[in-house]
């Protein structure tokens, strides 16, 4: 792979590689939870502190494939740093979901709505990636740079909550 591609990919291999990392965290958590509600070994059902660690490990294990497919997308399609840097805000979000569904349901709404807003904001980038290619495919017309200043300027928007 030439450096020109690697360049074009690195930041969102960085990001996803961080992800699996918070995956073996939340999996590790798990573990740790059953383990200490029961000696023998990994189980469905226990205490309450396990319901939620288990339930809470579920959830982000849901949304995460529709995390990647829009990091990617968006990543690829039409700008990497404002993906990568979305990225790492959700991954942080789904931090803050987590450490929240651990305590009480409630703290753990903030990071579920955030994170939403986050989905919906990579999902536009690659919409907008999309978009660009097909102007350019039958209009002859790119607005490439358009598009990765509007992301540019709007990502760091994202850290209001």
């Amino acid at each position: 792979m030439d450096q020109e591609t690697l360049g074009s990919i690195v930041l969102l291999a960085i990001v996803t590689l961080i992800s699996v990392i918070q995956n073996a965290f939340f999996a590790n958590k798990v573990e740790h939870e059953s383990r200490h509600c029961n000696s023998k070994g990994l189980q469905r059902q226990g205490s309450s502190s396990f319901d939620r660690v288990y339930t809470a490990n579920q959830n982000c294990g849901h949304a995460y494939p529709t995390f990647l497919a829009v990091l990617w997308c968006a990543g690829l399609l039409c700008s990497q740093a404002p993906a990568a840097f979305a990225g790492l805000m959700y991954l942080f979000v789904r931090q803050k979901y987590f450490v929240g569904y651990l305590g009480e349901r409630t703290q753990s709404t903030p990071g579920y709505l955030f994170g939403k807003r986050i989905i919906l904001f990579l999902f536009l980038m690659s919409v907008a990636g999309i978009l660009n290619y097909y102007l350019i495919f039958f209009f002859g017309s790119d607005f490439e740079i358009h598009i990765k200043t509007i992301t540019s300027a709007i990502s760091p928007l994202l850290l209001i909550p």
